[in-house]
């Protein structure tokens, strides 16, 4: 069973940076995204990787974030540049079981991990 950690968030400037971080450990083929959920708002993928380093953004963040994956060290990352005040959000990292073809949709990732705040300001 998959166990994910999140680590990385924090308040910044509209305009700054952030590169969130996903330790993943017990896994053998996921599918790793990353996914935001602000206050009373419902969660929404963000960015998704496959095994084979495909990929998929929200149009949202196409061109201001990059996911990437380091399987030496078993770590998923974001980096997230150009940030906006809609930005901000709790982001987790997920993981889907087996699955291959990309999607962003939540309900098809059945592991989470405890999500990390990302706050950004004027």
């Amino acid at each position: 069973q998959v166990q994910l950690v999140e680590s990385g968030g924090g308040s910044v400037q509209a305009g700054g940076s952030l590169r969130l971080s996903c330790a993943a450990s017990g896994y053998s083929w996921y599918l790793f995204g990353w996914f935001r959920q602000a206050p009373g708002k419902e969660r929404e993928g963000v960015a998704v990787i496959n095994r084979y380093g495909a990929t998929t953004y929200a149009a949202s963040v196409v061109g201001r974030f990059t996911i990437s994956q380091d399987n030496t060290k078993n770590t998923l990352y974001l980096q997230m540049n150009s940030l906006k005040l809609e930005d901000s959000a709790m982001y987790y990292c997920a993981a889907a079981e087996g699955r291959l073809l990309l999607t962003l949709l939540p309900t098809a990732f059945g592991y989470w991990g405890q999500g990390t705040q990302v706050t950004v300001s004027s």
